[in-house]
C-alpha cells in the first residue's frame, strides 16, 4: 500500500512530466503553424502610401505592397488580412502578437533588436532627377543646378552633404511644391524618394523625367517577431520565387514604372 508521502511524490512527478510535455508542445508551436490552422495571415500596412498601398477608386486598397501581399498569401496557401497602422504603431501591433507581418519597413540595427527581417522586397531609393535631356551623372554636376527638395526631409539632408558649391537648391514645405516647380520648369532638377518619383513617371510628361544617380539606396523589407524561424524561412522562399519568376519585376513596372533593380 502506498504511503501519503510515498502518493505525494508520485503525484509531484507526474506533474513535472506533464509540465514538460505541455512546454515541448509549446514550444513547437510557432506562428507559421498558427497562421496555417486559421488559414488568415495579419499584415499590417500604411493605408495611405501610394504607389506601394492606398485606396483605389473601389476604396479597396492597391498599390505595390498590396500585390505583393496577395501573391505572398498565395503562396503560404493563406488569405490576407489587411490592417492600417502607423509609424508609431506599427511595431508595438507586431511584436504584441496582433499582426503577424509589417510590410514597408527599414532595415536598422536598432530595429533588429526588436523584430526579425526577410529579405529585401521592394526598392526604396533617394533620387536625384531631372529632364532626359539633361546631362547629370553625380554630385559634382549638381553645381550651377537648380534642386527642389522638401525642406527639413532625409531627403534635404542628403543633397545638403554632397551638393557642391554652386549648387541652387529651392527648399518647398511640400512634395506637391517639389513637383510643381520640378514639372513647370522652375528648378532643373529634383530630390525625392523613389515613391514621390513614382507619381511623376506615372504622369508621363514631355521632358522624360529619370533618375540621373541616387543619394541613398535602402530597400524595404518586411518585419516578423523574432524567434519565428519557420516563417521566416517559407517567406523569404516565397519571395525568392517571385524574383525568379518575374512576378515581383512585373510588380515593380507596374508601380514604380521601373525594372525591379538587379541587385535587390
Amino acid at each position: 500500500m502506498l504511503t501519503a508521502s510515498r502518493r505525494r511524490l508520485l503525484l509531484t512527478a507526474s506533474v513535472a512530466i506533464a509540465a514538460q510535455f505541455m512546454s515541448a508542445s509549446f514550444v513547437q508551436a510557432d506562428e507559421l503553424d498558427d497562421i496555417t490552422k486559421a488559414g488568415v495571415i495579419k499584415v499590417g500596412i500604411f493605408e495611405d502610401f501610394p504607389p506601394f498601398s492606398s485606396a483605389g477608386p473601389d476604396l479597396k486598397s492597391q498599390g505595390y505592397d498590396i500585390d505583393v501581399i496577395n501573391a505572398l498569401a498565395k503562396s503560404l496557401g493563406v488569405t490576407p488580412e489587411l490592417t492600417g497602422i502607423t509609424g508609431q504603431n506599427r511595431i508595438p501591433s507586431l511584436t504584441e502578437h496582433k499582426l503577424n507581418l509589417l510590410v514597408s519597413v527599414g532595415v536598422s540595427d536598432e530595429r533588429k533588436k526588436v523584430v526579425a527581417f526577410t529579405a529585401p522586397y521592394a526598392p526604396y531609393s533617394i533620387d536625384v532627377m531631372g529632364p532626359k535631356a539633361l546631362e547629370v551623372k553625380g554630385p559634382a554636376d549638381l553645381a550651377g543646378k537648380s534642386v527642389a527638395v522638401n525642406r527639413g526631409t532625409l531627403e534635404d539632408t542628403s543633397l545638403t552633404q554632397v551638393a557642391p558649391a554652386g549648387t541652387d537648391i529651392q527648399r518647398f514645405s511640400d512634395y506637391n511644391g517639389v513637383i510643381s516647380a520640378f514639372l513647370s520648369g522652375q528648378v532643373q532638377l529634383m530630390v525625392v524618394g523613389n515613391d514621390v518619383g513614382a507619381a511623376v513617371l506615372a504622369k508621363q510628361p514631355a521632358i522624360e523625367p529619370e533618375s540621373k544617380f541616387q543619394l541613398l539606396n535602402s530597400p524595404s523589407a518586411m518585419a516578423i517577431n523574432k524567434g519565428e524561424d519557420r516563417l521566416l524561412a517559407k517567406i523569404d522562399a516565397a519571395l525568392a520565387q517571385m524574383k525568379k519568376d518575374g512576378t515581383l519585376d512585373a510588380i515593380s513596372r507596374k508601380w514604380l514604372f521601373v525594372p525591379l533593380p538587379p541587385e535587390l
